[in-house]
């Protein structure tokens, strides 16, 4: 199944949560912590939002940091995925 984002909105796939501690200190479910680091998988076409034009600057296969809990979580065929408006991107990471 393929999703395509609309407008000024992105698909992204946060990276898993950490498992241990730096000091090797092995973490329970619900102490890990959400990530917030994640890659972009399909990215809208951005356009008129809300009577403003909107320019996309992230684009497919980039590393974004996004708001703690910005978005909207499905799950497709097994995966689970995040749609956020491009707003709620931080950062590029290089």
């Amino acid at each position: 199944m393929t999703i395509k984002p609309l407008l000024d909105r992105v698909l992204i796939k946060m990276e898993e949560a950490e498992e241990t501690t730096k000091g090797g200190v092995i973490l329970a479910s619900s102490a890990k912590e959400k990530p917030q680091i994640a890659d972009v998988i399909e990215v809208g076409p951005g356009g008129l939002v809300d009577g403003k034009e909107v320019k996309m600057y992230v684009k497919k296969g980039d590393r974004v940091i996004t708001s703690k809990y910005a978005g909207t979580e499905v799950k497709i065929d097994g995966e689970e995925y995040t749609l956020v408006r491009q707003s709620d991107i931080l950062a590029v990471v290089e």
